[in-house]
């Protein structure tokens, strides 16, 4: 049969012709010895892996001549489609990672010396014109842009003649690597000569001139960040969208993937912001689509809401077409100091793995699957060790497979992942998560905090209210909340339906439904809000429309000019707001109370750290104690339109926010039934059938009786032990999501 070329299509990824769900082990050959790639490649078929991913670093294929060598001219290692080929002699797929930017803990990012040696002008300066700290580079540069176009036309050729079109097991090829990120970790905007004419002619003139200053201190500083930000986006896109005009004119017809940074410390926080860098550069290309970076080590109550919003959060920005992927998910044991300061349990990844896969994820790369030795650069650095790594010469030490080719428990963990995904393949390949009647709204503005001036207050100030109320709510008690209490919900990116920022939305159509004919939208907030999402808001409401506010009630925009659309609309007013605090003279500790409908659940009173007080309309759900007034309300509006008001980080009592979502007239789809908190459970629905997702991440056993739709799903309650997991049958009649 004639190979077929591999699609994305109907959110999954179509490998001949049919949707597959593809785990990939991440093995670079550069770092083994040519006779040791069968042994390593074998050791992925044998975890039940069907394919493999690699980096190809451009450091290691460029000679110090500028010469490039992609056959193994000069040394075996270097003979790309050799390994590629011996991949599809063990029956796997590939996916190529060319960069040119790889990371990876390669010297230079994987970027040969030779770039800035001759070419200083490609590396940026920043704030007050200090050049950047990290070895990151003007993407836009035109020298820089003529080089990595050389890189392409030498290496993606013979990655193009091994595509499955062309009876090859080259599956995917993804862009670049975490476009930004060093950017944003070092808080350095690129502000070279060309990039500041190109502001000022992107802001109409209003920014022109040498803007490294960041404007402290001026009246427009706020507006000159987040502008800056915007503006920063576009050029990510016009980087990657160049990336992805050279590979189709290559021959690269599979699947585009752009990596997306984010996650660190083991939490996903800020993941967001790589989405909201990136999200222009593909959203709505066809045969492009985003994945996720994820590293969270060890998956317990304080990350996995985290992992779920990841997911929904970047799903929210894909097409109908563009499915999830992960393109590197931490599989290992989480050593990687080899210092035993972290270990991360076999279990993690099975648990990680189902919940990525039940939300969508038709990729999950497994990095690192093996690790190697670093090889020695061809001209000396003098850096110490003379390698093409910083890690010295064993590299991947907490990998399933070490650098000498030892397997460690975590192996375990990928092949029971694997395992449990055979055994459930269409399930996973095509299924959907199936939701309850809300969307958790995403706001891309609120993570533009990767830029501050450091004299600029003004801006650090809005960078700290942002990281308290965004996304997750104050606390993440939302999330939890949400992910805990047994809810299944995809994410609203609510700029792209307001419609009103091209920028963003890139032509993804504005949400034109009635709120009557539309989820409840559920949304963690500070007061800065931008006016057309909070229009957006004030029309859902309107007209008919549920609302679910969690944090502060909005009042300004990101220039700090007042916007109160969505307060006047509801008929509230701010009443000011208490916060925790304490110094020589005394102390101040917010306490609220539940009263009206929320009644039952207030005999006590909850300590908060803050609190959002409320006057105007609305039928009081929670007291602050102190004041009197109200951190909680529910405002009923003429058109049949509900919002319910929380101001107050209450704890993640799940039961009052159960019934908070109540008043909104939210009901869950599942009832968990358990005995106590720590199960996650996502239903999946797709042709194949039905089925309960769950896993525990509660340090002891859970026991639960879940019922579907007032269906019950087991005849006994069934114990999931503490890292356990279940898939459990839901019956074929239950699998449509509400409109």
């Amino acid at each position: 049969m004639m190979p077929i070329p591999t699609r994305l299509r109907d959110g999954a990824i179509l490998i001949d012709g049919e949707p597959r769900a593809v785990l990939a082990g991440e093995i670079h050959y550069f770092r083994l010895d040519r006779a040791d790639w069968s042994d390593r490649i074998r050791a992925a078929a044998e975890a039940g892996l069907n394919a493999v991913a690699s980096y190809i670093p451009w450091i290691w294929h460029e000679l110090p001549d500028g010469t490039i060598d992609v056959t193994g001219d000069t040394r075996p290692e270097r003979d790309l489609g050799a390994f590629v080929d011996l991949c599809a002699e063990h029956g796997l797929w590939f996916i190529a990672r060319p960069g040119p930017f790889q990371m990876a803990e390669l010297k230079n990012e994987g970027l040969p010396y030779r770039l800035r040696r001759e070419h200083p002008e490609i590396h940026p300066v920043g704030w007050d014109g200090k050049p950047a700290p990290t070895r990151t580079v003007d993407y836009l540069a035109p020298a820089y842009l003529e080089e990595a176009r050389r890189w392409f036309e030498a290496v993606l050729p013979p990655i193009a003649a091994r595509q499955r079109e062309h009876g090859g097991p080259v599956i995917a090829v993804q862009l670049d690597n975490e476009v930004g990120m060093l950017d944003w970790v070092s808080n350095t905007p690129t502000l070279t000569d060309g990039a500041l004419e190109e502001f000022a002619e992107w802001s109409g003139g209003r920014f022109a001139g040498d803007i490294r200053g960041g404007a402290a201190g001026a009246d427009d500083e706020l507006a000159l960040h987040h502008e800056l930000s915007r503006f920063t986006r576009t050029r990510f896109a016009r980087y990657l969208q160049t990336l992805e005009a050279w590979a189709r004119e290559d021959g690269i017809t599979s699947p585009l993937l752009i990596n997306i940074h984010g996650t660190g410390g083991g939490r996903g926080l800020t993941y967001p912001i790589g989405v909201s860098q990136l999200a222009p550069a593909y959203r709505g290309r066809p045969g492009v689509t985003g994945g996720t970076d994820v590293y969270l080590g060890e998956l317990t109550a304080t990350n996995v809401a985290d992992l779920y919003l990841v997911n929904a959060f970047t799903a929210a920005v894909h097409d109908e077409d563009q499915p999830l992927s992960a393109l590197e998910f931490d599989a290992g044991n989480a050593d990687y100091g080899e210092d035993l300061a972290f270990w991360t349990s076999p279990e993690a990844t099975v648990l990680k793995s189902l919940l990525d896969l039940a939300q969508g994820a038709r990729i999950v790369n497994y990095y690192l699957f093996a690790g190697g030795h670093n090889p020695r650069l061809e001209e000396r650095v003098g850096d110490g060790d003379e390698r093409i790594a910083f890690t010295g010469d064993r590299h991947g030490f907490a990998a399933p497979i070490g650098p000498e080719g030892e397997r460690n428990a975590t192996f375990d963990g990928v092949a029971e992942s694997a395992e449990v995904v055979a055994g459930h393949a269409d399930l996973f390949a095509s299924g959907r998560q199936l939701t309850d009647d809300l969307v958790l709204g995403f706001v891309a503005d609120h993570y533009l905090t990767e830029y501050t001036h450091p004299e600029a207050e003004a801006r650090a100030r809005q960078v700290r209210d942002r990281e308290r109320f965004r996304g997750f709510g104050a606390r993440q008690t939302l999330a939890r909340a949400l992910v805990l209490g047994g809810w299944s919900f995809r994410a609203l990116d609510l700029q792209a339906a307001a419609g009103d920022d091209e920028d963003w939305s890139a032509g993804a159509p504005a949400g034109g439904r009635s709120g009557r004919d539309r989820e409840a939208i559920v949304l963690a907030t500070g007061r800065e809000l931008g006016r057309g999402v909070q229009r957006f808001l004030a029309e859902h409401v309107r007209t008919g429309g549920r609302l679910v506010l969690v944090g502060e009630l909005p009042s300004v925009e990101a220039d700090g000019s007042s916007c109160t659309i969505l307060a006047e609309a509801l008929g509230v007013s701010d009443a000011g707001s208490v916060s925790e605090w304490s110094d020589a003279e005394g102390e101040y500790r917010p306490s609220v109370r539940a009263v009206g409908r929320l009644a039952k659940h207030g005999e006590y009173s909850v300590r908060v750290g803050v609190a959002q007080l409320f006057a105007g309309a609305g039928e009081p759900l929670l007291i602050e104690e102190g004041t009197g007034l109200p951190a909680g309300v529910r405002v009923d509006l003429p058109g049949g339109g509900i919002a319910v008001l929380i101001g107050a980080d209450y704890p993640v009592h799940l039961g009052l926010w159960r019934d908070v979502l109540a008043e909104a007239r939210l009901h869950p789809r599942l009832e968990l039934g358990a005995d106590g908190p720590g199960v996650v459970a996502v239903p999946v629905g797709g042709g194949a059938g039905a089925a309960l997702v769950a896993i525990n991440v509660a340090p002891h056993s859970v026991a639960v009786a879940p019922s579907f739709d007032g269906v019950p799903l087991t005849d006994q309650p069934v114990v999931l032990p503490s890292r356990g997991h279940r898939i459990l049958t839901i019956p074929r009649n239950r699998t449509e999501s509400p409109a």
